[in-house]
């Protein structure tokens, strides 16, 4: 697989502690409870709110002025969305819900569009988004290439974007103002590190890849390989296959791999759907819950009662709460303030010491 995008570059301190502490007074109200509200449950909201990377010094930042684009009160704004996927998967419901959620709160006009895992249909949303008179754009991209059209024409009418959780290949402060994310390659290593101690560092494993095209997939299998290969060489990958980043060809792959791969020790799935779906052929086959390790992204609510169950040796999240930091981006960057070119957020993870006790978190 080639790689479609470079790692995200950390970002300047002084912007990013303002950003974060923006984000710890906006975001307690992104996370719903399926329980009674408790003082524990509260903690476990407050703790899944999404929190910034410490970052490197001399990182990249960009201004209104330097991007081109004209001052707007943000209160006063048309924000248009662009969701990807199908919202059957729990990290899109939550994405779209915090989005929706921030907007409300500060009672900023909102425009959403679906674009039903659709690349083209994506593209005709965000030109339709623009053509009902969005001022700003937040978009969560399906794929990282293919986005000179929609680039083009919020350039003509000066529309700032700011693109969430994937990553667009173009030039940022130009083309578009942020990318808010988390590390995705550094989630590929944390993953090496639990399929390491999961299966104490020998055999053979395999990986459920994700969608082809954006720089989730790439990045999450680099930072795997680069982990498995300095730490656990007698750690073997002898399997890859796409599960797209859904639940039904997860299991799909899986069953396959079983059949042809009979000896596997673990599985890295890349999402946690992949990872239900691969639990779900391990099940159909026959096999008891350890047997066959399995390491998933995300941080899920089924995925963590799956660690619960003993399926799932871990799982490494990655918070799909924009809503509070993309508004927070764009109100700093509308009123003319400086904003990080990429905003990279910290993930926490779940084993079998916490899963139980921090559910909670899970979304």
């Amino acid at each position: 697989m080639h790689r479609t995008s470079h790692r995200p570059h950390l970002l300047a301190r002084p912007v990013v502690v303002a950003l974060a502490a923006a984000v710890a007074l906006t975001a307690t109200a992104c996370t719903k409870s399926e329980d009674d509200a408790s003082d524990t449950q509260q903690s476990s909201t407050a703790a899944a709110e999404q929190k910034v990377v410490t970052p490197k010094p001399g990182s990249r930042s960009c201004t209104i002025d330097a991007y081109g684009a004209e001052k707007i009160d943000l209160k006063n704004a048309t924000v248009g969305f662009s969701q990807s996927e199908k919202e059957a998967n729990p990290f899109r419901i939550a994405e779209t819900q915090s989005i929706k959620d921030e907007a409300e709160k500060r009672g900023v006009k909102l425009l959403t569009a679906n674009a039903q895992s659709q690349f083209s249909k994506q593209i005709s949303d965000v030109q339709d988004l623009l053509a009902k008179g969005a001022d700003l754009l937040v978009i969560a991209p399906l794929n990282s290439d293919g986005w000179d059209p929609v680039l083009q024409a919020a350039a003509a009418k000066k529309v700032p974007i700011i693109t969430i959780d994937r990553k667009i290949n173009a030039e940022p402060c130009k083309d578009y103002v942020s990318f808010i994310a988390s590390d995705f390659v550094e989630q590929g290593r944390r993953a090496a590190d639990q399929m390491i101690e999961a299966t104490g560092g020998k055999g053979e494993v395999a990986i459920l890849l994700g969608s082809a095209g954006n720089n989730v997939t790439t990045e999450r299998t680099e930072g795997f390989k680069e982990r498995i290969a300095e730490k656990a060489p007698d750690l073997k990958v002898v399997f890859e296959q796409t599960g797209d980043f859904a639940r039904e060809k997860g299991q799909q792959v899986t069953e396959q791999l079983i059949q042809s791969e009979p000896g596997i020790k673990g599985i890295y799935a890349e999402n946690d759907e992949m990872g239900l779906g691969a639990v779900a052929a391990l099940k159909g086959a026959g096999k008891k819950p350890g047997d066959i390790k399995i390491i998933t992204v995300d941080g899920t609510r089924n995925a963590v009662q799956g660690v619960v169950d003993g399926w799932i040796s871990g799982v490494i999240e990655s918070n799909p709460r924009f809503g509070p930091l993309a508004f927070q981006t764009l109100d700093t960057f509308t009123e003319g303030g400086e904003v990080p070119q990429d905003i990279i957020i910290q993930d926490s993870a779940y084993d079998a010491d916490n899963a139980k006790q921090d559910i909670g978190k899970a979304y």
